[in-house]
C-alpha cells in the first residue's frame, strides 16, 4: 500500500533532501561531493525522524482503531478494560480511547436492546400461552353449562368446580406476574428483621403436609435443631422462598422418597439447603430454570400445576438479600437448591473505659 508510513517518508525524507540540496547549491563554493553528502545525510536523517514519528504517532493508532473496529463486529468488548487502564502522553491515542470507549459502550447499548426486544417478544408469547389456557378452559365449562348441562346437577356442580379451578390458576399465575414485576421494577420493600429460620420452615412443612401424605413422601429436617437459627431477612418473602422451593421439590419427588432441609451455620451467614430425590435436572436445563415460564418437562407441566414463575421469583428474592440460589443436580438421583442469609450479629459486650486514676 502506498500510504503507509514508510511510503510517506521516503516521500518526505525525498522532498527534504532535494529542497535542502538545491538551497545549497545556490551558495558559492559548495561542490558535488558536498552536495551528495548534504543530499544523503538530510534524506536518511528526515527518513528516520518521520517514519519514528508517522509510526508510533499515526499508522500505530490507526492500526489500532482497525483492530478495536473488527473486535466490535466480533462482540469482543475486552480491549476496554484494557483502554482504562492504559495512560499515555499522546493526544492522538487519547482521542482514539474516547473513541473506542463510545462506540464499545453504544454497541454495547445495541445489544442489550435487541437482547431485550427478543426477551420481550418471548415473554409477550409466553404470557399469551399462559393466560389462554385457563381461560379457554373456564371459558369452555361455562359455555358448555349454557347450552344446556347446567339442568344436570351432576354436570353442573363437576363443570363448575372446574371452571373454579381453572379461574384460580388463572388468579395465581396474574398474583406472580404482579409479585415479579414489583420486585424487578424495585417497587416492593424488602423489610428486614430478626427472624427464626427453623420455625419458619416448620411453618412450611405443616402448610405441605396433606401433599406429602398423598405422594406417601418424608419431609423432613437433616438433623434434630434445639435451639433457634436466627438470621436478618423479610419474613413473608423467605417464606415464599422456602414454599416454592419445598412446592417445586414436591412435584418433581418420585413416590415414596423424602426432601430434606438442612442448615450450615457458620459466624457470618446460614446456608439453606433443600435436597429432593426425584428426576434431576439435566446441565442444558440448570441454565434456565429461573428463566420466567421456562418448563423443563413441558409435556407434564400442566399435570403438575405452577405458573412457570416460582424460581423466577425465587431468584430475585434472594438476590434482594444480597445472595443468589445455587443448584446442583444428577438426572435420576435429585436436585439440591440452597442460598445464604446473614445471621444475627450480636450486640458486643460493653467495656466500661477507666480514667487515669484507674476508677
Amino acid at each position: 500500500m502506498l500510504f503507509n508510513s514508510r511510503g510517506v517518508s521516503i516521500l518526505l525524507a525525498l522532498s527534504i533532501a532535494i529542497v535542502t540540496t538545491a538551497f545549497l547549491s545556490l551558495l558559492e563554493g559548495v561542490g558535488t561531493t558536498a552536495l551528495v553528502l548534504t543530499f544523503i545525510l538530510s534524506s536518511s536523517s528526515s527518513y528516520l525522524l518521520i517514519s519514528i514519528v508517522l509510526e508510533f504517532l499515526f499508522f500505530k493508532e490507526i492500526n489500532k482503531l482497525y483492530e478495536v473496529f473488527n473486535k466490535l463486529g466480533e462482540k469482543d468488548y475486552s480491549f476496554v478494560n484494557d483502554l482504562e487502564t492504559q495512560k499515555s502522553f499522546n493526544p492522538l491515542r487519547k482521542i482514539n480511547q474516547e473513541i473506542f470507549s463510545y462506540a464499545a459502550n453504544k454497541q454495547q447499548e445495541i445489544d442489550e436492546l435487541k437482547r431485550m426486544a427478543t426477551y420481550r417478544r418471548e415473554f409477550l408469547a409466553d404470557v399469551s400461552h399462559e393466560l389462554k389456557t385457563p381461560i379457554f378452559a373456564a371459558q369452555g365449562f361455562v359455555y358448555t353449562l349454557i347450552d344446556g348441562a347446567v339442568k344436570d346437577k351432576k354436570v353442573r356442580g363437576k363443570f363448575l368446580k372446574k371452571a373454579a379451578k381453572s379461574l384460580d390458576g388463572l388468579e395465581m399465575l396474574v398474583n406472580d406476574l404482579l409479585t415479579l414485576s414489583h420486585i424487578e421494577a424495585g417497587e416492593i420493600t424488602m423489610h428486614f428483621e430478626k427472624i427464626d429460620l427453623l420455625a419458619l420452615v416448620e411453618d412450611v412443612f405443616d402448610q405441605f403436609e396433606g401433599k406429602v401424605d398423598k405422594k406417601n413422601i418424608n419431609l423432613q429436617f437433616d438433623k434434630v435443631y434445639t435451639s433457634p437459627i436466627n438470621v436478618i431477612a423479610d419474613y413473608q418473602r423467605i417464606y415464599q422462598v422456602i414454599v416454592n422451593l419445598i412446592s417445586n421439590a414436591i412435584k418433581y419427588s418420585d413416590e415414596n422418597t423424602e426432601i430434606v432441609v438442612g442448615f450450615e451455620i457458620t459466624q457470618k451467614d446460614v446456608t439453606i439447603a433443600i435436597q429432593d430425590h426425584g428426576a434431576g435436572i439435566s446441565p442444558e436445563h440448570i441454565k434456565r430454570i429461573f428463566e420466567r415460564f421456562y418448563r423443563i418437562d413441558k409435556s407434564r407441566s400442566k399435570e403438575r400445576g405452577g405458573t412457570g414463575l416460582g424460581l423466577a421469583i425465587v431468584k430475585h428474592i434472594i438476590e434482594a438479600h444480597g445472595s443468589s440460589v445455587s443448584v446442583t443436580s444428577t438426572v435420576g438421583k435429585g436436585s439440591l437448591f440452597s442460598f445464604k442469609l446473614p445471621v444475627e450479629k450480636e450486640p458486643e459486650p460493653y467495656v466500661p473505659i477507666e480514667d487515669e486514676d484507674g476508677e
